[in-house]
């Protein structure tokens, strides 16, 4: 399960040393640590990372088809959990260091800067190949945080990009040695740790009205 450490004022959120998939007990875990850097105060940042094989594997497809009275819940909480992510008022920076795929990509896309191992592993969209159409929420947040080249292809190809081909996209924005994947996200939270406060916080809230808006399901009939 997540566990949150403190490096100075850089939190690490480790997500897991599994696949590290989205069950809801997963994402109330990630939330309560989310609730403790939130009300942290002063000079502060935040680095989500993971331990072994996966950062995240995305959706608990196998809870969710048992559960399936309960999608909605289920959809309406991991949206959340990407708008959360993406409107913390701290800079933000996820260290990938195995396999990211589905909605573990996406959270690292809602993270404000990504540092993957440049070796081993793999990001991916495999919506496409796994017959599951991005939601409108899952639409906007990519298609924000991509540029449009790289989002189509992302998106309807589910193609894997390796370390070194995800920075050369921009999916990332460094591709490191696996023993430097984590202390390069801290070294770049420490850089950005004054930046914590209201300021940057409606900064994010108003360059990514629109997606926050679609994500917590108030944007009406674009939803």
């Amino acid at each position: 399960m997540p566990a949150l450490d403190r490096q100075d004022n850089v939190f690490v959120l480790d997500i897991g040393d599994g696949e590290n998939r989205f069950h809801p007990d997963w994402i109330a875990s990630v939330n309560a640590a989310l609730d403790e850097v939130e009300q942290a105060e002063g000079p502060r940042a935040l680095v989500t990372a993971a331990t072994g094989k996966f950062f995240s594997n995305g959706l608990d497809l196998e809870w969710l088809s048992a559960h399936g009275e309960q999608q909605q819940d289920y959809r309406t909480s991991v949206h959340k959990l990407f708008a959360r992510v993406l409107a913390l008022p701290m800079i933000t920076v996820a260290a990938l260091q195995g396999h990211t795929f589905a909605a573990g990509a996406m959270l690292s896309l809602a993270h404000d800067f990504r540092v993957m191992r440049a070796d081993r592993g793999f990001w991916c969209l495999p919506e496409a190949d796994i017959n599951i159409p991005f939601t409108p929420g899952m639409c906007t947040l990519i298609q924000s945080r991509l540029a449009p080249r790289t989002a189509h292809e992302a998106m309807v190809t589910a193609r894997r990009y390796g370390g070194s081909d995800a920075a050369a996209a921009g999916i990332v924005d460094q591709a490191v040695a696996e023993d430097a994947v984590r202390s390069t996200a801290v070294e770049i939270a420490q850089a950005q740790l004054s930046k914590a406060g209201d300021t940057l916080g409606t900064i994010k809230a108003r360059m990514y009205g629109p997606v926050l808006e679609t994500l917590r399901g108030t944007a009406g009939p674009r939803d």
